[in-house]
């Protein structure tokens, strides 16, 4: 079934990312068959490599005082429906003192700039760099010291304003931190986020605008705003080497110029200040662009933390490792850096996650609202494809347009995609609740995506390509805890 489409008529395989400037009407929704979820497999996946993502996030984290890996719970219950042998839920319910995953890529996002800006200000011979965390004894929770004198690096002068647009989680994350180290923050809320959340993101310090359109037009806006979004690709690094350097100290296009514009790839405007002020701006978006990728980046470099986590987790478990880990997606990051961790090569000796040549691979499913199948259409597509968003209460992955940045590796290292409805992650909610695991609708959806994907109408054959038999186990990522996202598990009944 290798490179085969089971949701009918759209193209699965490799394809070149296009602009996905113009919405389409869904291929998916046209190839649906009767009673069976809009679905998408492509087992050559599991054959596919990359580069493992770099050790210094996951360093980084493991230095912070109030770093604990979150749990990983067994539930047995689970396996036996699902007709495998176990079924474990990756629970970031609680994550640094937040509701959700998100703290470990704006983290360590934004400590990259930071550091770097330091770095750069320090060469410049106009200040020196300071560690916020390792000198106020601060982690990202709130917690005491840092361990070995590691923190958040920062530099002393003007505070940035880090500029975000968000569907819930990833703002809050933001302006958190951006608190904690005495920064700013401004956050571009879509339509859609639950009036709470939005509440609990401005409770953080953070000024928040909100967008009366979905998370597309928010990220447009927070682009704007942050002064990047008329940058071109390429900076002349006459221009780069300029005294107001942008958001690395030798990157050679990270200055800005003399409109007040910035180099490409990192979003700081140079005179951009929100309300008038006179302080710098960072566009710290987790979805990547043409021109805007390094920052993104780092963000997907943060959440290598979580799938580390689960390896030793499974370990300690006496598990192998999974035969299937499910994905919330949304722009398709945190699946990036799932791709990235399960699909790594091995370097410098070290052993693959994945089994020996002629063993099953780890299967990756891509899982979605039908609202918002933007990966799952770019896939059936072979191109990167923006789509019309409708209504879901899974906000936090109502996005209608992949990353740029993570695409390249969802369309060949993903097995499978699969959408799920409103009362599917309903549902889900409500049953892991009942078994002890907090979960929003966006981490539900991992549940919900895995039972449409092994059971129902036209199961055996999505099995099948799966490679999902009775002693298979199954990783399902619980992206966030009922706070998050206070539309209650009722909805959708």
């Amino acid at each position: 079934m290798a490179g085969s489409d089971v949701a009918g008529s759209g193209t699965a395989g490799s394809g070149t990312a296009g602009s996905g400037a113009t919405p389409s009407r869904s291929a998916a929704a046209r190839a649906r068959p009767p009673g069976a979820p809009l679905w998408y497999a492509r087992p050559a996946g599991r054959g596919w490599s990359c580069a493992p993502a770099p050790a210094d996030a996951r360093e980084f984290h493991a230095a912070l005082s109030d770093y604990a890996p979150t749990r990983l719970v067994e539930l047995p219950s689970l396996a036996a429906e699902l007709g495998v042998r176990r079924v474990f839920v990756k629970d970031e319910s609680s994550r640094f003192g937040l509701p959700a995953f998100k703290a470990l890529g704006a983290s360590w996002a934004l400590h990259r700039v930071l550091a770097e800006r330091a770095a750069a200000s320090a060469a410049d011979g106009q200040g020196t760099g300071r560690r916020v965390a390792a000198q106020s004894g601060t982690g990202i929770g709130g917690g005491s010291e840092t361990r070995a004198g590691v923190g958040i690096g920062a530099a002393a002068g003007e505070p940035v304003t880090f500029v975000t647009a968000t569907d819930g989680n990833h703002g809050r994350a933001v302006a958190r931190i951006a608190r904690l180290l005495g920064q700013r923050a401004h956050v571009f809320v879509s339509q859609g986020v639950h009036p709470e959340a939005v509440v609990a993101i401005a409770a953080e310090g953070a000024r928040v605008t909100r967008v009366a359109g979905p998370y597309d037009q928010a990220v447009r806006e927070a682009s704007e705003t942050a002064g990047a979004a008329a940058v071109p690709e390429t900076a002349p690094a006459a221009v780069a080497a300029g005294p107001a350097g942008g958001d690395g100290g030798a990157n050679a296009t990270g200055g800005a110029n003399a409109a007040g514009g910035v180099g490409p790839d990192c979003g700081m405007a140079g005179a951009v200040g929100v309300g008038g002020g006179a302080s710098r701006s960072v566009l710290v978006q987790d979805s990547g662009r043409p021109g805007y990728e390094r920052i993104p980046g780092w963000i997907v470099e943060g959440y290598s933390t979580l799938f580390t986590e689960i390896d030793a987790q499974l370990s300690a478990a006496g598990a192998d490792g999974p035969d299937l880990v499910a994905v919330p997606v949304g722009v398709g990051s945190l699946a990036q850096a799932a791709v990235t961790h399960y699909r790594a090569r091995p370097v410098d000796g070290a052993a693959s996650r994945n089994p020996p040549a002629g063993a099953a691979a780890c299967a990756l499913l891509a899982v979605e609202p039908e609202a918002a199948a933007c990966v799952l259409e770019s896939l059936l597509q072979g191109e990167r494809a923006s789509i019309e968003t409708g209504h879901t209460a899974m906000a936090g992955l109502n996005c209608g347009t992949p990353s740029s940045l993570a695409w390249p590796l969802l369309r060949d290292g993903l097995d499978a995609a699969v959408a799920i409805t409103e009362a599917e992650s309903a549902r889900a909610a409500r049953d892991l609740a009942a078994l002890g695991v907090s979960s929003g609708p966006c981490g539900a959806a991992s549940l919900a995506g895995v039972r449409a994907a092994l059971t129902g109408e036209g199961a055996a054959d999505r099995r099948t390509a799966l490679a999902i038999g009775p002693l298979a186990t199954l990783v399902l990522l619980n992206t966030e805890g009922a706070a998050a996202n206070p539309h209650g598990p009722q909805l959708g009944t």
